[in-house]
C-alpha cells in the first residue's frame, strides 16, 4: 500500500446555506467551517479540547482566560493571522443572530500582543472553552468593511472566503456541489490527511445517495436511512459507522399562534399521544433513542426518571377536560432532508395526533427552504433537531426554551413561543454556576419543569450514521458532535 494524495467525494443530504461561517449555527455549517476555517480549540474524540489556533491558555481570574495564538498561520488570502483577527471574529460572532446567544457572555477581548489575547466574560462561566470551539477565526483585512451577516442573504461573506483551514474553496454551485482543494500553505504540517480535493455533493434522496456510494460515484455518504442499514452492512467493500448521538429531535407547539396550546392539558395530551418508542422501532428501525426529555444521558441535566409516557386513553381524557374532545385543525411544517427520516417521522406524529382529534395539515420542505419558514414561525407546529453546541444541557434550554430576545439571542430557536421567566432565571444561573453539584441541580430542575409543563414534544435522540468505501478511515475523523475533520482524513489507496 502506498500513501498518495487522493480525491474524495462526499454525498450529504444538503449543502451549507452559505460560505460565511457565522451566518447559521447548524451542523452542516460547522462541518463546512472545520474544512475551510480553523477554530481556536476543537473537540477530541474523548470529549477533551485540542489546541488549534490557540496553542495554550490559562485562567487569569474567574472572569478572564488568556489565549496564546499560533504564530505561523496565514489565511488563504496570504494575510497573517494575529490577535486582531480574533478580536474582529468574536465581535462579529456577537452580532450574528444565530451565534450571539453563545457569545453574549463575552464582555470584551483585550489584545496583549500580536499573539496573545485576554477574553473577559461578564461573569464566571463554566463553558468558555466549549464556546471557543465555535470561534472560526476570519481574516479581518479580507472581510473588514464588508463583513455584514444577513441570514439567507447575499453578502460579500456569503460568497467570498478567506479562512485558515486545510482546504480552500475552488468553486461552488449552490445545490449541486462545493469543491474544496488542499491548502498548500496549511500550518498543520503534522496532519496525516492526504485528501487533495474534497467535493461535497448535496443529494437529498436517501436512495439516490446510497446508490451513488454503491455504484462508486461517491466515497462517503451521510446520513444513511434506517431502511438501508442492513443493505450497507451486507455490501462488500462498504462499511457503516454508527455513533451514539445527542441531537434531540422535537416538535414545538406555537402558543402565540394557537390558544389551544396555551392549555397545559392540551400540551400534555399531545405529548401522551405521540408514541416515541414506536417511531424509533418502526421508522428508525431501532436506531436512535426514544426521548422523554431534552437532555441526553451524556448531559448534566439528564433526569433518568423522565422517560416517554405514551398513553392514548389519558391523552383523550385530557383533551376532554380541556374542552377539546372534538379536536381542532393545525398546521405543521418539517424538513424532508435534515434529520433522519424526518418527513416520515412528521407523518407518523401527525397520524398519532389525529387519534386525539387533532387534524394536522403537514407541509415538508428541503432544509434551506424549511429554516426560512422556521425563522418566520410559519406553522402552528414546527420540527426542530438540536445538537447542543456546548455539549451541555443549558445550550438546549437557552436556545429552545428561553423567552425570545433578539438583543441577546436567547430563545433564537424557540418556535413554541415559550416564555417562563422563572425558567429564564434558572438558565442564567446555570450559566454562572461553577460548582458542579449545584449546577447539576439547576439543570435538572429546568429539565423537570420543561417536562412537567410539556413545553415541547421530545421525539428521539438521533444517531450519527455514515457509510463509506472500506478504505476510508472515517472512524478517525468523525466525532460525537458529527463534525468530521476532513483535513486529517487519511485515505489508503492501493
Amino acid at each position: 500500500m502506498m500513501c498518495l494524495a487522493v480525491d474524495l467525494r462526499v454525498a450529504l443530504d444538503a449543502d451549507p446555506i452559505s460560505l460565511d461561517p457565522h451566518e447559521q449555527l447548524s451542523e452542516g455549517g460547522i462541518q463546512y467551517s472545520h474544512a475551510v476555517f480553523d477554530p481556536l480549540v476543537r473537540w477530541r474524540q474523548d470529549g477533551t479540547f485540542e489546541p488549534r489556533l490557540a496553542t495554550s491558555w490559562e485562567v487569569q481570574d474567574e472572569r478572564t482566560l488568556r489565549l496564546h495564538l499560533r504564530q505561523d498561520v496565514r489565511f488563504h488570502s496570504g494575510n497573517p493571522l494575529t490577535a486582531e483577527d480574533v478580536l474582529f471574529t468574536i465581535e462579529r460572532l456577537k452580532s450574528s443572530i444565530d451565534f450571539k446567544a453563545l457569545f453574549n457572555v463575552v464582555q470584551d477581548v483585550d489584545k496583549i500582543d500580536d499573539y496573545t489575547v485576554d477574553i473577559h466574560t461578564n461573569h464566571a462561566y463554566p463553558l468558555l472553552l466549549n464556546i471557543l470551539a465555535y470561534v472560526f477565526v476570519v481574516d479581518k483585512t479580507f472581510y473588514e468593511g464588508r463583513s455584514e451577516i444577513v441570514k439567507f442573504g447575499q453578502t460579500f461573506a456569503s460568497t467570498n472566503v478567506s479562512g485558515s483551514g486545510p482546504f480552500t474553496v475552488r468553486d461552488r454551485v449552490v445545490g449541486q456541489r462545493l469543491t474544496l482543494v488542499r491548502n498548500p500553505d496549511y500550518w498543520d504540517t503534522q496532519s496525516v490527511g492526504n485528501v487533495e480535493q474534497l467535493e461535497l455533493l448535496p443529494i437529498r434522496s436517501d436512495s439516490t445517495r446510497l446508490a451513488a456510494l454503491l455504484t462508486g460515484g461517491v466515497d462517503v455518504i451521510s446520513p444513511v436511512a434506517p431502511i438501508d442499514i442492513v443493505r450497507v452492512q451486507r455490501t462488500p467493500n462498504v462499511k457503516l459507522l454508527a455513533l451514539t448521538g445527542t441531537r434531540i429531535v422535537m416538535l414545538q407547539m406555537n402558543q402565540a399562534r394557537r390558544v389551544e396550546f396555551q392549555d397545559i392539558r392540551v400540551r400534555r395530551a399531545m405529548n401522551l399521544a405521540v408514541n416515541q418508542a414506536l417511531i424509533v422501532e418502526k421508522i428508525l428501525r431501532g436506531y436512535g433513542e426514544p426521548a422523554g426529555q431534552l437532555s441526553s444521558a451524556a448531559f448534566l441535566g439528564h433526569v433518568s426518571d423522565l422517560v416517554p409516557q405514551s398513553d392514548l386513553e389519558r391523552a383523550r381524557e385530557l383533551m376532554k377536560e380541556a374542552g377539546y374532545q372534538d379536536g381542532f385543525r393545525v398546521t405543521m411544517m418539517a424538513p424532508n432532508n435534515r434529520y433522519m427520516s424526518d418527513e416520515r417521522v412528521a407523518l407518523a406524529a401527525s397520524a398519532m395526533l389525529a387519534k386525539i382529534n387533532i387534524q394536522v395539515d403537514l407541509k415538508t420542505f428541503p432544509k434551506a427552504q424549511y429554516f426560512q419558514f422556521f425563522d418566520q414561525q410559519a406553522a402552528d407546529i414546527m420540527m426542530l433537531g438540536w445538537q447542543s453546541d456546548t455539549f451541555d444541557s443549558n445550550n438546549i434550554y437557552e436556545f429552545v426554551l428561553a423567552c425570545r430576545d433578539t438583543d441577546t439571542g436567547m430563545g433564537a430557536y424557540n418556535a413554541g413561543r415559550v416564555c417562563d421567566r422563572k425558567l429564564d432565571d434558572a438558565i442564567v444561573l446555570a450559566n454562572q454556576e461553577m460548582d458542579v453539584a449545584q449546577r447539576v441541580a439547576l439543570l435538572r430542575g429546568i429539565e423537570m419543569r420543561a417536562v412537567d409543563q410539556a413545553w415541547v414534544i421530545p421525539l428521539y435522540w438521533q444517531p450519527i450514521i455514515w457509510a463509506s468505501k472500506q478504505h476510508v478511515d472515517l472512524e478517525s475523523v468523525v466525532n460525537f458532535l458529527n463534525f468530521p475533520y476532513w483535513g486529517d482524513l487519511h485515505v489508503s489507496v492501493p
